[in-house]
């Protein structure tokens, strides 16, 4: 996850603005009315990510759930999320790649999911909507035959997602592959009531106790995201506890 946005909102930048407490969520009656979504039961499943975090982050859970029914499991990282802490004198962009990228691996391992095939497009963090043509191109051939992708949800508010959003629809599109998008920074900037949310297309997945153990046990994986690189604002934690609080519920959410 790497916090360079495009604001919607009266606020410059929606990320960086106080977000919504997880207790507004829990509290939200519309959990019980979103359906069940139905996760393939057998066949490959790609899961796309704008950076390495933001898979495990939305649909964690999802993924050790097609793990553990032995789903064939792809995971793409459209960028390394080198820019994450761009003005650090601590650890630098190409290091940083490298260390979000091993995280990945562990996270997904943590999963069950450690024999995934993880692909890095290594294209430069924050810019993706530069490159979105390529991306639709390069994710074509991964994701033709797949059985459902994932990618993160068009209207993330965030340009890297929406990008990533965009380009994996319309590969799947073209190669006539089952879609679905996955929020990330909804949960911080939205709340249930807020008019811009599809909740007429949402389905929810279901995480039993185990598998949420599980997704905390893989977010905790990513160290350079959820603890300062060190002292000093430019290297602060960009997920902190009340922001990880919204991705360790008992559900995870897809819009169709």
């Amino acid at each position: 996850m790497t916090t360079h946005i495009k604001g919607i909102s009266s606020h410059a930048d929606p990320i960086q603005a106080p977000g919504t407490d997880e207790s507004v969520w829990e509290a939200w009656a519309g959990w019980g009315e979103l359906d069940e979504f139905t996760l393939p039961p057998r066949g490959r499943v790609v899961v796309v990510a704008a950076h390495p975090d933001d898979e495990v982050l939305g649909l964690g859970g999802t993924i050790a759930r097609l793990a553990a029914a032995g789903n064939s499991l792809t995971a793409v990282s459209v960028t390394d999320g080198e820019g994450s802490h761009p003005r650090s004198g601590v650890m630098g962009p190409r290091e940083l790649a490298e260390v979000r990228v091993r995280e990945t691996r562990t996270a997904l391992g943590r999963l069950g999911a450690e024999d995934a095939r993880v692909v890095r497009l290594r294209v430069p963090d924050s810019r993706v909507d530069r490159h979105e043509r390529e991306v639709c191109e390069a994710l074509m051939p991964l994701i033709s035959g797949a059985a459902l992708v994932a990618a993160p949800w068009t209207e993330d508010v965030h340009s890297d997602h929406e990008a990533v959003g965009r380009a994996a629809r319309t590969a799947a599109q073209a190669v006539g592959t089952a879609f679905a998008e996955y929020p990330v920074w909804l949960w911080h900037w939205g709340r249930p009531e807020d008019p811009r949310l599809p909740w007429s297309r949402a389905a929810r997945i279901t995480l039993p106790p185990d598998v949420q153990a599980l997704k905390r046990h893989a977010v905790e994986a990513f160290e350079s995201q959820i603890r300062p690189l060190g002292p000093g604002a430019e290297n602060a934690a960009i997920l902190p506890p009340e922001e990880l609080a919204h991705h360790l519920r008992p559900q995870e959410v897809v819009f169709l």
